[in-house]
């Protein structure tokens, strides 16, 4: 017989060498699960229109949300976070791309007519998490264009009116092995719903409320329009109290159904690492907070829960934004590429700090709400000073239809009253070309120091600050400085 024989030591020899081989794959595989399994999973929670002035835990003493309380005191609440745009489409590329929204092309709403949509070329929050091995997923309100820039793995059921069913529909999805996710929840509350209740006092919008019963593992909690608090930025009318009293309604909806998100993550197992963010793409539906970039429109509730926090129920005052939320996951995520055209960047390093230095200056980029809205605004805010460059000034400005539609705006007008909360009717229809604010002294934003002598050197800094954001933004409107 040719060919060299084995013997039986060797033929023991070659087993014993497979087995080990096998052993050792066995393990690198096991070590390689035990890895992914330590990746935190990551869960972005949007909400629609809500305003930082409907949550106990940023002082509202009436408004009934303890499942979001109960989040922020177990991780930490933002005092400064602030979106870039107070409009819904516009606002979510930011969230999901990290860049304003001058420069990824979604200026305005993507929806039917308007039609604005993203660049081609941007890498999404969820692309690049799936090309760092998450699993992803979407449910609820989508809102940006196109789906290819905007890919997620799945897009789950449920009503983006039924918070509660939404995260009973998210439970096969969290409770998959393997790799960790990330999970995009939108609710479409507490946005106004364009269903006037004709039978209340005031005829208020019913912000997705119910007139004939209630949404799935809901309990609906009524407010009294006498209760409600009116912040100052509102006109203290019997038809804006109406609208508070439904608005606050829809709130307690949506943190009925972060409750049931909770809830589902921990039977899971999946709490403890999991990364969870809660937040609104703008303001109130309220003419002087959404679409606009005053106080009320861009400064927004941020509550962020992460694996392993030590400081709990903490508050950070960095000046954070909407573009910082992409590099903050994917670096939580250990998946921020080295090189990439991200705009913001990582707050992640201030998780654990009540006053971080060097988190002292933000900016906003708002130009389209629906189509017929233009006006181009950009700001820069500081922690005193902010100052907003209202590109369009000579235009009257434009009102979404369904803020002009409002039984709080149209009970100013019709009734010739010449404020509206602290600012006249008058100031907020037609508004300079700046508009310089001391915050400290002036939080409502009514006295415009722009052509104060006094204030000459502050208007000429943010100037300055303004110009070099939108040269390292790529603003096309940067242009107007020089052509207008």
């Amino acid at each position: 017989m040719k060919g060299k024989s084995i013997s039986r030591r060797d033929f023991m020899k070659t087993c014993a060498a497979g087995a080990s081989a096998l052993a050792g794959s066995a393990f690198i595989s096991e070590r390689t699960l035990a890895r992914e399994s330590e990746r935190p999973n990551v869960v972005l929670i949007v909400a629609d229109d809500h305003g930082r002035e409907a949550l106990g835990c940023y002082g509202n003493s009436v408004i009934k949300t303890p499942n979001i309380d109960g989040l922020a005191a177990e991780g930490v609440r933002f005092t400064n976070a602030f979106c870039t745009t107070a409009s819904c489409s516009a606002s979510r590329s930011v969230i999901l791309s990290g860049m304003y929204n001058h420069a990824n092309g979604q200026y305005g709403h993507q929806h039917s007519y308007h039609h604005f949509i993203s660049f081609e070329n941007i890498k999404s929050l969820p692309v690049l998490l799936t090309e760092a091995g998450y699993r992803t997923a979407r449910i609820g309100k989508y809102h940006v264009a196109p789906e290819n820039v905007y890919k997620f793995d799945m897009e789950l059921p449920g009503s983006a009116r039924s918070p509660v069913q939404m995260a009973q529909n998210c439970r096969d999805f969290v409770r998959s092995d393997g790799k960790p996710f990330f999970l995009y929840f939108c609710m479409d509350d507490p946005h106004r719903s364009g269903s006037v209740a004709e039978e209340l006092p005031g005829k208020p919008d019913r912000f997705g409320n119910k007139a004939d019963g209630t949404y799935p593992g809901i309990k609906e909690i009524a407010y009294d329009p006498k209760d409600v608090s009116v912040p100052p930025f509102l006109p203290d009318i019997p038809e804006c109290r109406a609208e508070l009293a439904q608005y606050y309604q829809a709130v307690s909806r949506v943190d009925q159904g972060v409750g049931r998100l909770l809830s589902v993550l921990k039977e899971a197992g999946k709490y403890d690492n999991t990364l969870i963010i809660y937040i609104s793409d703008n303001g109130v539906a309220f003419p002087g907070a959404k679409t606009t970039l005053y106080e009320p429109g861009m400064k927004l509730p941020c509550i962020v829960k992460r694996p392993g926090q030590k400081n709990k129920g903490l508050t950070c005052d960095a000046l954070i934004n909407w573009a910082d939320l992409t590099p903050t996951i994917l670096d939580v995520a250990g998946a921020l590429p080295d090189q990439n055209t991200l705009q913001g960047r990582s707050f992640k390093s201030v998780l654990e700090q009540e006053h971080p230095e060097g988190w002292d200056v933000t900016y906003a980029s708002h130009t389209f709400h629906e189509i017929t809205m233009y006006y181009p605004m950009r700001v820069v805010r500081e922690r005193r000073y902010k100052l907003i460059w209202n590109i369009a000034h000579g235009l009257d400005y434009p009102f979404a239809s369904d803020l002009w539609a409002a039984s709080t705006w149209q009970a100013t007008i019709q009734n010739n009253r010449n404020y509206y909360g602290k600012r006249t009717v008058e100031a907020y229809l037609h508004r300079p070309k700046f508009e310089l604010y001391d915050l400290e002294n002036d939080p409502h934003e009514v006295k415009n120091l722009a052509n104060d002598p006094n204030h000459q050197k502050i208007l000429n800094d943010l100037k300055a600050k303004l110009k070099a954001f939108q040269k390292r933004t790529n603003d096309p409107w940067i242009l107007k400085w020089d052509y207008e």
